[in-house]
């Protein structure tokens, strides 16, 4: 497995992670089995970032990681933990945001307490409360930081200008955003700022939410999701213009002898050094063809073939809906 740095003078870690919110039911219902078969699959690949958060599940993906660590003596060595803390609900039950020294140390010690580890290896605050200066929000993680909680700091969704403001304040080693063919604002200046200053950027819905599978969701899934059944891009007309767009995808893919999942990360991965596609799955015969496509190596004719069938811009409807798009930073 390749390997990437994770921030500026961080540690080396696997060029493809883990994004284990398919630990939670998000996608379908999973077992803990389940769960526990695509890490071990993921040890023997030598995947070896795990990315989570203490809302998945309301902390059962992390409570999973946890168990698994347990009953594999050893592994916690051989793995680069992240987690993240900061989305929350107010008195009547609302999702809120909670970016206070406060709430993201208390949340951080209940995710150590799931994990059952000492220390994380990078802690994010998964939404910015934007009436909290950044750059105190950092100052925050920072700390935490020094007390030995997490080794070292990230933040989910925030806008290039927002993380270049915590950077300057503490050192920064990863943003995570949604990435991938089918979503393209990154490249508006997000992957810039991340190669400007050395911070990885990690690619969460690396495969579209699989519709640049070879398996796109089934109908049921997505009319029993109460994410996707809202989400803009699956409900019709856009799913059926994404699906069949996505057709031409599926035939390039075959036509190359790959999976289209391992295309599309392989696609992820040569856009920049700092990027780190974080797929989530529950099944180990889907986490083997993610896998390939860190083995993959493209050539500048391959990346011309892949943007022809799927131009920038080529996805009906927006990534989120209005309700989904609280809580993330727009750019542009």
């Amino acid at each position: 497995m390749k390997q990437r740095q994770m921030g500026a003078g961080g540690p080396q870690v696997s060029c493809l992670g883990i994004g284990a919110m398919s630990f939670a039911d998000f996608y379908g219902e999973t077992t803990e089995a389940n769960s526990f078969a695509v890490l071990d699959m993921a040890r023997e690949l030598g995947v070896t970032h795990i990315d989570t958060s203490n809302v998945y599940g309301m902390g059962r993906s992390e409570t999973t990681i946890g168990k698994w660590l347990t009953a594999n003596p050893g592994a916690r060595d051989g793995v680069h933990i992240a987690t993240k803390g900061g989305i929350t609900k107010d008195a009547e039950g609302r999702r809120c945001f909670d970016n206070s020294p406060a709430h993201l140390e208390g949340a951080l010690d209940a995710s150590l307490g799931r994990l059952g580890v000492d220390c994380v290896d990078l802690y994010y605050a998964h939404r910015y409360q934007p009436d909290i200066p950044v750059e105190e929000v950092a100052g925050t993680l920072g700390r935490l930081v020094a007390k030995g909680k997490a080794r070292a700091i990230g933040f989910s969704e925030i806008a290039p200008a927002t993380l270049r403001r915590a950077h300057a304040e503490h050192p920064v080693a990863a943003i995570q955003s949604e990435y991938s063919l089918s979503t393209r604002a990154p490249e508006l200046g997000l992957v810039q700022t991340c190669d400007a200053l050395g911070i990885s950027l990690v690619a969460f819905s690396p495969v579209g939410r699989s519709l640049l599978t070879d398996s796109p969701v089934p109908h049921e899934i997505i009319e029993s999701s109460p994410f996707l059944s809202v989400n803009p891009r699956f409900v019709e007309p856009n799913l059926s213009a994404n699906l069949h767009l996505a057709e031409g995808f599926r035939s390039l893919s075959a036509d190359m002898g790959v999976p289209t999942a391992a295309l599309a990360i392989a696609w992820l991965l040569h856009r920049s050094d700092r990027v780190i596609p974080i797929p989530g799955t529950r099944s180990t015969e889907h986490f083997s063809e993610l896998a390939q496509g860190a083995g993959l190596s493209l050539t500048e004719a391959d990346m011309v073939r892949i943007e022809e069938v799927l131009p920038v811009g080529w996805a009906h409807g927006d990534r989120y809906s209005t309700a989904q798009w609280i809580g993330p930073q727009n750019y542009c």
